[in-house]
């Protein structure tokens, strides 16, 4: 028996989980939270996504460290043979010649690199040209657009700048002691938009593009090999970013997908290839494990349910309770959810729709209910982008805190069309960390192939069938999609 730690630094906490090699089980854990960002508000609403407005959100990377040192404190890590670090998606460390950071690192949720973001789309042709290349066309969060926002904002500092790291590539350079290698992972570079997954290599002329001039980039490990080992003896495997380690985590597999309900939603499954649309809805991202992650994201998720509560005066349980006490279809209310815009389909400069009004309608348990279904055909949407390249959906595992919510566990298997699972509430993003960890040290000592990682056991949770309503969740979407091509003419082709 071994014992491997996986670590999640993500934008609020550290997490430590220890673990067995052989089973998985979690022997003792430990986490501690990071300091509130230059610029953030401290939160996202508690629904797991990003704010929406133009705050700044910047951190020394030091501080990262110092949480784990707080995370691991009492002897948490005694023991452990190796540790998988997995940590936030999109954050930009940026180092000079020496290695030293040349600015707090951009963290994902800074959104004032939009402009840049347009700017970026131009200058390579367009949406198509940024799928065609790297499979991700640029956005506010991703490090290509916060060098050209650098360059463009700070062209001091970026003159400086020499290479650059993401958040978990930086955390596995630390921990290794500060070595001339600097390495990342296949699923964490998939989404900086200067990789490809399809060629599975490094575009360096886009992170030229960005900046204005040439920058270093780190080596690339595949997924079952091990960055190195720390002064101490400690093997540290390849590493990830956050939706990787939960996909790895939870167990994903072909034919399952992953809808993850916070402010805004995401829906990934994994998939054999590299999937291009031309138009941008998918993300074409690589995962933990040698296969391909699509992932197709909506701006509207949870904040449409935040936003009915308000509304009506209660609260995500309170608008729970009511929605239950409406049919199916909402007595012919829809809600299209586009309250900040909408990524899929594609209309930034959207607003919400409530569309069948009638006086029988008219009551706060139809529009708590609508507001639900609204949600999910929007989540359904984003679905069904990804079966329309082929992808299998089978079974779906939903997260988020409100997965949690009667409602959402009634109305969702019959709108998303396929058995739903909602986890056991676990920290995915470290145990998937972990399973890297073990699977690194596995086959370090010749017990495990680098093609085939720990089978350890799947997640406990509740498990709901569409069933008999699975025709009347048809009949709702149908709905859903009438006044949504009424509206929206043409919005998905």
């Amino acid at each position: 028996m071994g014992i491997v730690a996986g670590l999640d630094s993500s934008s609020e906490y550290t997490r430590i989980v220890i673990c067995d090699t052989d089973t998985g089980a979690v022997i003792r854990q430990g986490h501690a939270p990071h300091p509130v960002p230059e610029g953030s508000d401290g939160g996202d609403g508690g629904d797991g996504a990003a704010p929406s407005t133009g705050r700044r959100t910047e951190i020394d990377p030091q501080s990262w460290l110092l949480s784990i040192g707080d995370a691991a404190a009492g002897g948490l890590l005694e023991g452990v043979q190796a540790i998988g670090v997995s940590a936030q998606q999109h954050g930009l460390v940026a180092l000079d010649e020496t290695g030293a950071p040349v600015r707090p690192a951009l963290v994902g949720n800074d959104k004032r690199a939009q402009t840049a973001a347009a700017d970026l789309v131009d200058a390579l042709g367009g949406r198509e040209a940024w799928a065609q290349a790297v499979g991700v066309v640029p956005q506010a969060a991703q490090p290509v657009t916060k060098l050209r926002w650098l360059a463009r904002q700070e062209p001091e500092t970026a003159r400086r700048v020499a290479e650059v790291l993401q958040p978990h590539d930086w955390l596995v350079w630390q921990l290794l002691g500060r070595p001339a290698r600097r390495t990342t992972d296949r699923g964490d570079a998939s989404g900086t938009g200067y990789w490809s997954a399809a060629t599975e290599s490094w575009r360096p002329d886009l992170a030229e593009l960005a900046l204005g001039r040439p920058v270093r980039l780190p080596e690339v490990t595949g997924p079952a090999e091990a960055a190195g080992q720390t002064p101490e003896g400690l093997l540290i495997s390849a590493g990830t970013g956050e939706t990787m380690a939960a996909a790895f985590g939870l167990g994903v597999g072909i034919g399952d997908a992953v809808v993850s309900l916070g402010a805004s939603g995401s829906v990934f499954s994994v998939h054999h290839q590299a999937l291009v649309e031309p138009t941008g809805m998918i993300t074409s991202l690589a995962d933990a494990t040698g296969m391909h992650l699509p992932v197709v994201y909506t701006l509207n998720a949870v904040r449409a349910l935040r936003g009915a509560a308000d509304l009506l005066g209660t609260d995500l349980e309170g608008l729970s309770a009511l929605a239950l006490k409406s049919t199916p279809g909402s007595y012919g209310l829809v809600l299209l959810p586009y309250l900040e815009g909408e990524r899929t389909p594609d209309l930034p400069h959207t607003a919400g729709t409530l569309a069948g009004l009638r006086r029988e309608s008219m009551k706060p348990e139809h529009l708590a209910r609508a507001a639900f279904e609204g949600m999910l055909c929007g989540l359904a949407d984003a679905l069904d982008v990804l079966r329309g390249r082929g992808v299998a959906v089978n079974r779906i595992f939903l997260l988020g805190p409100a997965a949690e919510l009667p409602a959402v566990q009634a109305i969702a298997p019959s709108l998303l069309g396929a058995q739903v699972v909602v986890p056991q509430p676990a920290d995915y993003t470290a145990l998937g960390a972990a399973r890297q960890a073990a699977w690194a040290l596995g086959v370090a000592q010749g017990t495990l192939s680098p093609q085939q990682p720990p089978l350890w056991p799947a997640p406990a949770g509740q498990v709901f069938e569409p069933g008999e309503e699975l025709a009347v969740g048809q009949a709702v979407r149908q709905q859903y999609v009438t006044v949504r091509e009424q509206t929206h003419p043409g919005a998905f082709g």
